[in-house]
């Protein structure tokens, strides 16, 4: 990394608060593109906690409930079920209809349970990112059974969809090991967890460098469930619609920009809402310097123009 660090010697990984400062690098995106989007659709449904598999509920589904009561949550259950039944093909179909690429951030064991989606993903060409083995909360696992779920998911991968994952995000956030267990797989292009820049950087692991490309919690639609967040469709097309707008102005004095824009299965493929990101993908259809890039090809242009 970059700048000055404070090293934590419990995690042994410094912080960087400068990054690439008052002059980023001057980034020309393919086609003439000044703004790279990537649309993450995020899919876990059927990977997360369940009181059958774990003796606890997730509580993520389409309320946020922080203290769910010890008992089988058949509601949250159906929450989650929206997004593998019918959520994921109204955005696979809003998707298609627009020609618009997307990376598909899923869970091995949701891929493993709706085998439809993984022929729709490679049916499209849609990039995977590795969403971990289950829709778990790996900053609370031990080493030892994070590397195996790590292990276990890329073998899954492989089996279904015929590839590995060439990125890497965990849920919410990773633990302390995550980025050294990346590392020490080998066979990933870049690495996701991290919300830091909003361009893709190098960090030095160990005298390893790893290309990191950024993810963002900004444009992400578990903004429905959190306050203050979107409370309509407008909210989240009109937010999405102003950094667009603004990144593409300030391209002409930086350069190149990318943005990550989030959204889920359960929650942006309920009708009202997808309306929402039906507008954002119409108001980038007519902006000329705006355009929507797998995180895949962000990763492949860096590693090729900013070696």
């Amino acid at each position: 990394m970059t700048g000055e660090t404070v090293l934590n010697d419990t995690e042994h990984q410094p912080r960087d608060f400068i990054g690439y400062g008052p002059k980023p690098p001057f980034v020309r995106w393919p086609n003439g593109v000044k703004l790279a989007i990537n649309l993450v659709l995020n899919y876990e449904e059927g990977s997360e906690y369940s009181w059958l598999e774990d003796g606890r509920n997730d509580n993520w589904g389409e309320y946020n409930i922080p203290n769910s009561p010890p008992v089988r949550d058949l509601g949250t259950e159906t929450h989650f079920e929206y997004g593998s039944r019918a959520g994921v093909w109204r955005l696979a179909r809003l998707f298609d209809r627009y020609n618009v690429p997307v990376t598909v951030s899923a869970c091995a064991v949701a891929l493993e349970r709706n085998p439809a989606v993984i022929e729709w993903m490679n049916a499209r060409g849609h990039d995977l990112l590795g969403h971990g083995l289950r829709w778990s909360e790996y900053s609370t696992l031990d080493r030892n059974e994070e590397e195996r779920q790590l292990h276990e998911a890329i073998g899954l991968y492989k089996k279904l969809t015929g590839r590995r994952p060439l990125g890497w995000n965990c849920r919410s956030f990773p633990s302390v090991n995550t980025r050294d267990l990346i590392v020490k797989e080998g066979g990933f292009l870049y690495y996701s967890d991290p919300c830091n820049d909003d361009l893709p950087y190098y960090a030095d692991h160990d005298g390893t460098r790893l290309l990191v490309v950024p993810y963002s919690k900004t444009l992400n639609d578990s903004r429905y469930l959190i306050a203050p967040g979107y409370s309509n469709p407008r909210d989240f097309a009109e937010d999405c619609r102003s950094a667009i707008d603004y990144m593409i102005d300030e391209a002409d004095e930086t350069g190149g920009r990318m943005l990550t824009i989030g959204v889920h299965a359960r929650w942006m493929g309920q009708p009202n809402r997808a309306s929402g990101l039906r507008e954002v993908i119409e108001h980038v259809s007519n902006k000329p310097a705006a355009a929507f890039m797998r995180r895949e090809d962000i990763a492949r242009h860096w590693l090729e123009n900013h070696e």
